[in-house]
């Protein structure tokens, strides 16, 4: 059994009437589910805290790329031959 994120479902026919759905989801969350298996989230926009942006140095990108690259060099390689 899969693991939903919430407590909240709806199901794709429940879709046809998305204003029924944001009702009753209030600001949290809901499943949308495809004969009972999770499909996506449907999260309304008053679930989502606003969050401020700000653009990141040369000098971060390149850290954070390089504690990462480890982690992906073997996709690196793999596309490569592609």
């Amino acid at each position: 059994m899969e693991n939903l994120l919430t407590s909240l479902t709806a199901s794709l026919t429940e879709l046809r009437e998305p204003n029924k759905v944001i009702a009753r989801a209030g600001n949290q969350p809901v499943a949308i589910l495809n004969r009972n298996e999770a499909i996506g989230y449907f999260v309304p926009k008053s679930a989502v805290v606003d969050v401020q942006l700000e653009l990141a140095s040369k000098d971060q990108v390149t850290a954070f790329i390089s504690t990462k690259l480890a982690k992906i060099d073997h996709v690196i390689d793999y596309l490569k031959d592609k």
